[in-house]
């Protein structure tokens, strides 16, 4: 299967902007949704629900459910062996150091963990439930990646199709942006010895987020069918999607420098997925496509070499994290 560099460098370009929105330095305010309503996370899952739908078809296609399956799920399984690392290293070392009481910050991320009791915390984060700040989007790429091929049996193997997958993650996604896990935790939390505050649970909302994942899967099976055609709707819709990308930016900036959206805000809220971000995020990808080839040349070495490894990669970026967040002590960001 021939490689698009250009995506590869993309994936790259996206582990560069979340790392260096996620450490804790004086360019943090600056590289937070610099483009718009849109951030290293929205194209870090956009792209790989693409590859996995690109390349899983193919491989279901060729060889079958059960290789399909078997593959997914080893992947899966890799992920999740990455994660529990990664709650290794931040139960053990960094907690140990956060409990010397002069680093506030990663006190303060580990702050159920040290409250609601070591064993209680272990096991619920084990299980996906407890998502500690940063790690939290670890969980819901897990829980992505393992439903994927329960999506591609669904929409390529039986009568439902892409239409009733896509129609049925909508409808969660609008489920997500009038309050249903909000919901729903109140329903667990009433009926189940639940211990866990929702906001432990992470930021990032899984049914509106599914959403993103499904529209990348889609977009990589057609692309794997040859049928993708995004270049045709690229050229087709690429002035209206500059005039929305243009907007857009100049409303992100204007609430930068103090414009308070009010009622509006859930519309760009990050953490649901809200409409206008969906919006935004694929005018940019149409403009993208649109002027690909002025762009291409960006696709250096380094960037491509990141997103070949963008599991490993994506994964390792944490442990720096952690490692700033130790460091600033009592500051507000690292100097020096």
């Amino acid at each position: 299967m021939q490689r698009r560099l250009e995506l590869d460098a993309a994936r790259g370009l996206m582990l560069v902007w979340m790392t260096l929105t996620h450490l804790p330095t004086a360019l943090t305010p600056w590289v937070n949704q610099p483009f718009g309503f849109f951030s290293a996370s929205d194209g870090f899952i956009f792209l790989s629900a693409l590859f996995t739908g690109r390349i899983y078809f193919r491989l279901l296609d060729r060889a079958g459910p059960w290789a399909m399956q078997r593959k997914l799920t080893l992947r899966t399984l890799r992920l999740y062996g990455y994660h529990l690392l990664l709650l290794l290293f931040l139960f053990v070392v960094a907690a140990r150091v956060a409990m010397s009481g002069r680093t506030p910050a990663l006190y303060n991320l580990l702050h159920f963990y040290f409250s609601a009791g070591h064993a209680h915390a272990i096991v619920a984060s084990l299980l996906l439930i407890y998502r500690p700040p940063l790690l939290d989007i670890i969980p819901l790429y897990v829980i992505f990646l393992f439903i994927s091929p329960l999506i591609l049996l669904l929409a390529c193997k039986t009568r439902i199709s892409w239409n009733y997958v896509l129609g049925a993650s909508f409808a969660l996604w609008l489920a997500a942006q009038f309050g249903l896990r909000q919901a729903l935790y109140a329903f667990i939390a009433r009926h189940f010895d639940v211990r866990i505050p929702l906001n432990e649970m992470g930021a990032f909302d899984l049914w509106g987020w599914q959403l993103m994942w499904v529209a990348g899967m889609w977009c990589g099976v057609r692309w794997g069918r040859n049928d993708l055609f995004a270049l045709r709707w690229a050229d087709r819709a690429w002035k209206p999607a500059l005039a929305v990308v243009v907007a857009l930016l100049s409303l992100r900036y204007a609430q930068m420098y103090g414009l308070n959206l009010g009622h509006f805000y859930p519309l760009v809220d990050k953490w649901h997925l809200g409409a206008l971000r969906l919006l935004d995020f694929g005018a940019v990808a149409l403009v993208l496509v649109r002027f690909r080839a002025r762009i291409e040349p960006l696709a250096v070495r380094p960037l491509v070499l990141m997103g070949q490894s963008s599991l490993y990669v994506f994964c390792t970026h944490f442990v720096f994290c952690f490692v700033g967040l130790a460091m600033i002590g009592e500051n507000s960001y690292l100097t020096g």
